[in-house]
């Protein structure tokens, strides 16, 4: 079940401008959850709620979060056991899984809950919504037919630097469009090591604000970014990608 992309952001847009009738729809006849985290979940339905009647109140819904470890780690390789989540299911009952924003299992917890039910003979049914991976890219004018999504990349400026020029490299080599995310209040260091790391023809795209009325996507050559040019607040989510 994809969620709006504006979690945390000052600014919300009106969830039927951003999810498809046919979403909510199904949101709202679901009582059983498992997410990332439970209050932006029940935040998510209360949303819903404003345009479909939710089949129980949200004191009664279920709600159940995947555990600390497992969405900080990220769970496509923790061997996590998802399987004891997915009870209501096999009594028969539709199970939403969710994250904070966007689209759960992409680039987001969840995929150790998608793989226990495909173990456990229950349908995976994935809904339409945004992801804002995508739609920074198809925004970028970079490669859209070669492209990779790397995480996060490292803190630590001399190491970030460093896989900076080895994503460059290897964006120049193959033509793969390169795509990582950030922490917001981290988003001005980013920018800052990118334009200090990266070859000045390279193209950088940043896209901030994704689905709501500030959006903000710019895509420059490295040389122009030096010119002036404005990256993301330190409060809003962005995408980044670089390519040749």
């Amino acid at each position: 079940m994809p969620t709006p992309l504006d979690f945390g952001c000052a600014e919300q847009a009106h969830i039927s401008d951003v999810l498809p009738i046919h979403t909510l729809a199904c949101a709202a006849r679901i009582q059983h959850w498992v997410c990332e985290n439970a209050k932006s979940t029940r935040a998510f339905l209360k949303r819903v709620g404003e345009t479909h009647s939710l089949i129980a109140p949200l004191p009664e819904q279920t709600i159940t979060e995947l555990p600390r470890h497992v969405h900080k780690k990220g769970d496509h390789q923790s061997g996590f056991d998802g399987k004891p989540l997915l009870a209501a299911a096999l009594q028969g009952l539709d199970v939403g899984l969710v994250s904070e924003a966007g689209m759960p299992a992409v680039a987001d917890p969840g995929s150790s809950v998608v793989r226990a039910a495909h173990d456990l003979g229950i349908s995976v049914v994935p809904l339409v919504g945004p992801v804002s991976l995508l739609l920074a890219l198809a925004a970028s004018g970079l490669n859209g037919q070669n492209f990779a999504f790397v995480g996060y990349l490292p803190q630590d400026a001399a190491q970030r630097s460093a896989r900076i020029k080895q994503l460059e490299s290897l964006a120049h080599k193959t033509g793969q469009t390169q795509l990582w995310i950030e922490t917001p209040y981290r988003n001005a260091a980013m920018l800052d090591g990118l334009l200090q790391s990266l070859q000045a023809a390279t193209r950088l795209a940043i896209a901030s604000g994704l689905t709501l009325p500030s959006v903000n996507i710019q895509s420059h050559s490295v040389a122009q970014w030096k010119k002036g040019r404005q990256g993301p607040d330190g409060h809003t989510p962005a995408v980044y990608a670089i390519g040749p």
